[in-house]
């Protein structure tokens, strides 16, 4: 005899949480539960309903974060069967049709919450892809979704990035695993905006590299000519090989890891071949940027553009106004070391902080510095980075002119 099939995990939600779901935010907080008709399993499909008892949504279920539902569909029933899934991936690459010419190969294919894929990431290097997942709803069904995407994107390999803070669950799963396809047996490279760069993606930062900041790259290039150029927080030299193929006299890297510096020493040796870049004087500080910034500096040193371009200042909301305040002090150091008629690129990548708050940090710097400047621009996400709810607002950048 087959045994009874397991009830469908049903939720009723708080008010306050209807309204808030029912305009498209993807996460169903903990607090927000009123009703749970059983204990669910990471990755469960949980039923929404509201207080009247009429269906509202549909999301996976994590019973240890404290966003409890990661939403999938709000609205009338759907059957969420396997040609569901494959028409949601598709509409996410439909997203990405005709955003690059064939000088960029590297590019964000799904961006989260805001392609409908809560909690995972997939990006493209040439012919290898990174997925990246950050909760363990996604793992029951991992094996599925890789099958959808086989389907979908042709690629030599996929490499699978787990969140730090579920690798220890992950099993059998586990960090930097190859999940189809050959094996890396030298580095892996990809081009943008006819560039070449390499990335680690099994064990690089977020998938291997920074692809959102690809259109303030583009903008730093158009910035360049004839300018002495500092990079703080360089990584691996992204702004650093734009400005030189932009006519930079020279580019100083400025970062506190030493493996960061050598990969970007290795970005400029494979671009080598671009005229430009190989005139450009390239030149690495291993430091803290901060202190780097604060400090006298044995030499004195000044450029005409500089770059601050740090990781998240704001890890969590407590954080967010010491980072606004380190926002600031960054500025404040950076336009010191500019010359006259130089331009100051100022960066965020933290959520915690609006953009609203981040822009008037560096406002207020340039202010107190008593130098005359003029606001260039402002930007935010590009277009593969799409960011639909306010919590997916993460990255800006502000242009001045001094």
């Amino acid at each position: 005899m087959n045994p009874e099939p397991t009830p469908s995990l049903r939720l009723r939600v708080s008010q306050k949480a209807e309204t808030i779901l029912r305009s498209g935010h993807p996460w169903l907080f903990s607090d927000s539960i009123r009703d749970q008709s059983r204990p669910g399993t990471a990755g469960e499909l949980a039923i929404i309903y509201d207080r009247k008892d009429r269906f509202l949504g549909m999301g996976l279920f994590d019973p240890e974060g404290p966003i409890r539902v990661r939403m999938l569909h709000t609205g009338k029933p759907q059957k969420l069967d396997r040609a569901w899934w494959q028409q949601h991936l598709t509409a996410a690459l439909d997203r990405r049709r005709n955003l690059f010419d064939s000088q960029t190969n590297g590019y964000r294919l799904c961006n989260g919450e805001n392609d409908g894929w809560p909690g995972l990431v997939l990006d493209r290097y040439d012919s290898t892809l990174v997925l990246k997942i950050y909760t363990t709803v996604w793992l029951p069904r991992l094996n599925e979704v890789v099958e959808i995407i086989a389907e979908q994107v042709p690629h030599e390999r996929l490499i699978l990035r787990l969140s730090r803070n579920i690798q220890e669950r992950a099993l059998p799963f586990t960090e930097g695993q190859i999940l189809r396809g050959t094996p890396i047996v030298e580095p892996l490279t990809f081009m943008e905006s006819g560039i070449r760069f390499e990335i680690d993606g099994v064990r690089g930062q977020k998938t291997g590299f920074y692809l959102d900041q690809r259109e303030n790259r583009r903008l730093v290039e158009s910035l360049s000519s004839g300018r002495r150029v500092l990079n703080a927080f360089s990584f691996s030299g992204g702004f650093s090989l734009y400005a030189a193929r932009g006519g930079a006299i020279s580019v100083t890297d400025l970062d506190i890891s030493p493996v960061a510096l050598a990969a970007a020493n290795r970005n400029f040796a494979l671009n080598l071949h671009h005229p430009a870049i190989g005139r450009c004087r390239h030149e690495s500080v291993k430091a803290d940027a901060f202190d780097w910034l604060n400090s006298a500096v044995p030499v004195p040193r000044s450029f005409d553009l500089i770059i601050l371009d740090p990781p998240s200042l704001a890890r969590r909301e407590s954080d967010r106004p010491q980072a606004i305040k380190a926002y600031g002090r960054l500025a404040r150091s950076a336009i010191e070391l500019l010359r006259p008629k130089g331009i100051l690129v100022a960066c965020s990548c933290s959520a915690h902080v609006s953009v609203l708050e981040f822009l008037e940090s560096v406002r207020k710097a340039a202010t107190q510095s008593g130098r005359l400047f003029t606001e260039l621009q402002t930007t935010g996400h590009p277009a593969d980075h799409p960011a639909t709810f306010p919590e997916a607002n993460y990255l800006k950048a502000i242009y001045l002119g001094f």
